[in-house]
């Protein structure tokens, strides 16, 4: 770091008695009090050089032997002021990016201008100042991180607003050509001088070798470093990105367990106002870093964002912020790790996680989508073809770019579904979760963005084991958000022997697999002895491949189910499992919600048989019915 040396006599400063002298053979006419400090000096020295204190002595009084001089508010203090009355002495003083802004404030306070004498401190102070403070990168740095001990000064003399513009002038300049100093950024220096000129050729410099350094200030100098530099243009959004996530990791690691240490039952109030005065530190300091986020989308990762999100949870900070940060995750949400997604409450809440935000942030992210663009009408003939100018090609082509971010949406549609679907297999643990925020979660992404329902009957059957005392009812509309032809045999296997589901579900399971079955030949899924009971009163067996199936079998009245007549006609197994469909549908349409309004049955949508199994079981019940007319 650059230093400079003012004056050429030795240090002849002592202290005698709690009172600070200057060995010399004139008698010292002059006491200057500078907060609780003593010193013990001369008026010709002093006066010479600086018009306050001609100033203030020329107002009051003079004694016989000694003229006091008090100083309460001096900029700096003692080591300040010492700093100056050396310099007026001649004695030899150091200066450096640590002392300069205390010494800069002092000799303005003390009005050591050229007004008084040529060559006085602010003139050299000010020449070092432009010529070597600002022109080091670590001197800048070291400087303006000093202007927090006297903010008034600082702003008043420009030192602030110099050293941030010399900053962000140097963060978009390339390494090699900025005067590196001391810094952390010296190793890149290092490499080049230890692997020579060749080495620096193959090894480019990093891009954003000033993030870790300016990561030292706090956040008020460092939100207005980093507007200078975002408003420079120079830098890209990605490295804005990195260099917010540098200083975060720096400035807010463990947020949760500060937090916690910080609200643990304390003795005394200074205790408590500490808590309070770290938890207003880390809200401004987080509040800050969401409005430096850079506009455009992917500068930050989704997974940065999220941790964010999760720690503006942590310290309740301002809804605009919280917003702001969904509105962010959303743009990007495919990118995002079930983990990232648990986002934790507040001590206070009865459920582990924050599903409201995670149910904006997915709202958000539907709001995004748009359906893929019609292509344009073509014309009929040939000519006109031929004749399409130069601007109707063009639009062709947007119109071709536009249909593949559309297909990059629907892409991310289903990457955010699996997300969506693992985020709910973790909430459900939570036994405090209301079934309607469940159910909410599940119903914010479209069917089609489900491939398989397999990940989500997971979460459901979670859900059900974390909360037993479910009534019927509510396990009924859980169910209901579950489509059984979207299983897979698997879970088709696992479905069937799930005694914690309704019987409805279980029997639609058992009608699709059936389907299956027919299809392929496969053997239906053995199942307890508790359901086997239950189907076996109404004469389904399972067990055995089912028989012919018409499509325009009618499904026969509740009487039906008690007469042997109606056991005994000729319907097969899937024709009695549609009887039970259609029972238990009649018995959900007859559960009233609170408005009065019935629930609509969804029975044909969950029945509704594919076009090849229908074809199949109508050849096989033509063919049993001309084997019976041949009999």
């Amino acid at each position: 770091m650059k230093f400079m040396k003012l004056g050429s006599r030795p240090d002849t400063f002592y202290t005698n008695e709690a009172v600070r002298s200057v060995s010399s053979e004139v008698t010292s006419d002059l006491i200057v009090q500078v907060k609780g400090s003593r010193y013990l000096l001369h008026k010709f020295p002093l006066l010479s050089k600086c018009l306050r204190l001609q100033r203030i002595c020329s107002e009051s009084p003079e004694t016989l032997q000694h003229q006091i001089v008090q100083i309460p508010d001096f900029p700096g203090g003692t080591e300040a002021f010492e700093l100056c009355a050396k310099f007026c002495y001649g004695i030899t003083i150091t200066l450096s990016a640590y002392n300069i802004v205390a010494a800069r404030c002092a000799a303005e306070y003390l009005q050591m201008t050229e007004d008084v004498e040529k060559g006085n401190l602010v003139y050299k102070l000010e020449v070092f100042f432009n010529s070597c403070i600002l022109h080091g990168w670590r001197d800048s740095i070291v400087t303006l991180h000093t202007t927090k001990a006297f903010p008034l000064w600082s702003e008043d003399l420009r030192i602030t607003s110099r050293c941030i513009e010399a900053i962000a002038l140097k963060a978009s300049t390339h390494p090699s050509k900025v005067s590196l100093s001391h810094s952390h950024s010296r190793r890149v220096r290092d490499d080049v001088s230890c692997n020579g000129v060749e080495g620096q050729r193959q090894r480019p410099a990093a891009k954003g070798w000033w993030a870790e350094d300016i990561a030292e200030l706090g956040i008020d100098l460092y939100w207005r470093t980093m507007i200078a530099i975002k408003s420079d243009g120079k830098i890209p959004s990605n490295l804005i990105g990195e260099a917010l996530q540098i200083y975060a990791s720096r400035w807010l690691p463990n947020i949760s367990r500060k937090i916690k240490a910080t609200r643990e039952p304390a003795g005394s109030t200074s205790d408590s106002d500490s808590a309070s005065e770290v938890t207003s530190k880390s809200r401004l300091l987080l509040e800050s870093i969401v409005s430096l986020l850079p506009s455009e989308k992917g500068a930050v990762s989704c997974s940065f964002l999220l941790k964010l999100l999760k720690a503006a949870n942590i310290l309740n900070v301002s809804s605009s912020s919280k917003m702001e940060l969904a509105r962010r995750v959303a743009l990007q949400v495919e990118e995002a790790r079930v983990s990232d997604m648990l986002i934790p409450l507040s001590s206070s809440s009865n459920t582990l996680y924050d599903v409201d935000i995670v149910l904006t942030i997915l709202e958000q992210f539907m709001l995004q989508g748009q359906s893929p663009p019609t292509s344009p009408p073509r014309s009929k003939l040939g000519t006109e073809r031929r004749r399409r100018s130069r601007s109707a090609e063009n639009i062709d082509f947007k119109l071709q770019e536009s249909r593949r971010s559309s297909s990059a949406s629907h892409s991310s549609k289903l990457k955010v579904a699996k997300i969506v679907d693992g985020y709910l297999q973790q909430i459900a643990k939570d036994i405090n979760l209301p079934l309607s925020k469940f159910i909410a979660v599940v119903e914010t992404i479209p069917d089609f963005s489900r491939l398989d329902h397999d990940e989500l009957y997971r979460a459901i059957d979670i859900y059900l084991k974390a909360h037993p005392d479910l009534n019927k009812s509510e396990r009924k509309k859980l169910c209901r958000v579950l489509d059984c032809k979207k299983l897979s045999v698997e879970a088709c296997m696992h479905a069937a022997q799930n005694e914690k589901l309704p019987l409805r579900v279980v029997v639609q399971v058992l009608f699709f697999e059936q389907t299956r079955a027919a299809t392929t030949g496969h053997k239906v899924t053995d199942l307890p002895s508790n359901i086997k009971a239950l189907l076996a009163s109404h004469n389904i067996d399972p067990s055995k491949p089912p028989r012919a199936l018409s499509t325009t079998t009618s499904i026969p009245g509740d009487d039906q189910w008690s007469t042997v007549s109606g056991l005994r006609s000729p319907k097969s197994r899937i024709s009695t499992l549609r009887m039970k469909l259609a029972e238990d549908d009649d018995l959900d349409e007859n559960d009233m919600n609170p408005d009065g309004m019935g629930r609509p049955s969804k029975f044909k949508g969950f029945c509704a048989l594919p076009t090849g199994p229908k074809k199949m079981f109508s050849r096989l019940l033509s063919t049993n019915r001309n084997a019976t007319e041949k009999s």
